[in-house]
């Protein structure tokens, strides 16, 4: 695979649409009276599951190319706190923060001058960790909690009429 190739196909990772379902797409028309819904038998809600893609994302983006890095304690610092609500600007700027962490990514793959083999900024010489591995660590969690979130928006009717 040629690296202009590469770099294509993680583009088609960061921005979603392929075989998964888009942020844009999952969150579209999301009725704000259920933000802060857990469904049935989930211990989170909505906008915690939005959340906490934003803090892995964060975390992943600074732990390749940020200049500090501090590991998060799991699970506690990698989801919202569970009393933790969401009102339309807490909801907007998850969404904001997302959407900013993945144009980080991007920019990383649309800068040719950038080797995407190299190693994480903070992997403390364990080389497996490349900014590839990076990227693809960042989408596949997106892509597995969003696929979640359409999920849980079917079980609980709160897709629009006519969603498909």
């Amino acid at each position: 695979m040629t690296d202009q190739a590469t770099r294509n196909a993680l583009l088609g990772c960061i921005d979603g649409g392929q075989a998964s379902m888009t942020l844009d797409a999952a969150v579209a028309d999301f009725p704000p009276e259920h933000y802060n819904t857990r469904p049935t038998n989930v211990p989170y809600s909505y906008w915690h599951l939005l959340e906490h893609i934003r803090i892995c994302a964060d975390d992943i983006v600074d732990y390749a190319i940020g200049d500090e890095y501090r590991v998060l304690k799991w699970p506690e610092e990698c989801w919202p706190h569970p009393d933790a609500e969401a009102d339309d600007a807490a909801w907007r700027a998850t969404i904001d923060g997302i959407h900013r962490a993945m144009a980080a990514l991007r920019q990383l793959v649309t800068d040719e001058s950038c080797d995407l083999s190299r190693v994480a900024r903070h992997a403390n010489d364990n080389a497996k960790h490349t900014l590839i591995r990076e990227i693809l660590v960042t989408t596949d969690h997106n892509a597995y909690h969003l696929g979640e979130l359409a999920i849980l928006r079917q079980v609980m009717g709160l897709w629009p009429d006519g969603h498909a």
